[in-house]
């Protein structure tokens, strides 16, 4: 079982076009309590995000006086804080995902671009969704019984890792352990990895006995 974008994200979108104002994407910020939101033109096409951050480049501009160290270092930010509309603010263009993506798929883009959340869009780059971090932890609320009973139908019985005699299997929170005597090293490190990636485990621990330890 792989979840996907689809699968998580939120289809109730609060999102502003190019033109929206300062004032009402502060407004609409508060109302919907969220830190960032999808600006789409016209067509509903995604062109980029604006944050608190993007938002709070202006208050800082403001706080810092000219020729002071601190303006110097900020002044690359000093044009988009000029802005006063979300085409003027947003970050541009924006990270998105695909819905059928993996959400383990989600998470790495979310970790390496240093984002909160993902405009989801479709083929023609329309606005679907949004997934956010929340969303992509959300695998972990998978039930243990629901892991064990992947972890031995699918990946020991069902797999050709291992055989399938003398495994033991106990989940707790996710927590995935396993013992037993594999054929060798190799196919006790094999069987790890593959219980590894089963959504919602949180970590495996391996008390497998191997060739040559008692």
């Amino acid at each position: 079982m792989r979840s996907t974008v689809r699968d998580v994200m939120t289809t109730q979108v609060v999102a502003v076009r190019k033109d929206a104002s300062f004032k009402e994407m502060i407004a609409r910020m508060r109302a919907a309590r969220i830190s960032a939101f999808p600006v789409v033109d016209q067509r509903g096409k995604v062109v980029g995000v604006v944050s608190e951050g993007d938002l709070l480049n202006k208050e800082a501009d403001q706080a810092a006086s000219p020729g002071t160290i601190a303006g110097l270092l900020h002044f690359r930010f000093h044009e988009k804080a000029a802005g006063v509309t979300a085409g003027e603010l947003m970050t541009s263009p924006a990270v998105t995902i695909g819905p059928d993506a993996p959400v383990t798929e989600a998470a790495r883009v979310m970790r390496d671009r240093r984002v909160k959340r993902l405009p989801v869009v479709n083929g023609t780059g329309h606005l679907i969704g949004v997934i956010s971090r929340a969303d992509v932890l959300s695998v972990f609320t998978r039930a243990d019984t629901d892991i064990r009973h992947e972890v031995t139908a699918e990946v020991i019985r069902g797999g050709s890792l291992v055989r399938p005699q003398g495994f033991s299997v106990t989940v707790d929170n996710g927590v995935v352990t396993l013992s037993g005597r594999p054929e060798n090293d190799r196919a006790g490190r094999d069987l790890i990895e593959a219980v590894r990636h089963i959504e919602g485990v949180v970590t495996v621990r391996d008390q497998l006995s191997y060739a040559g330890v008692p």
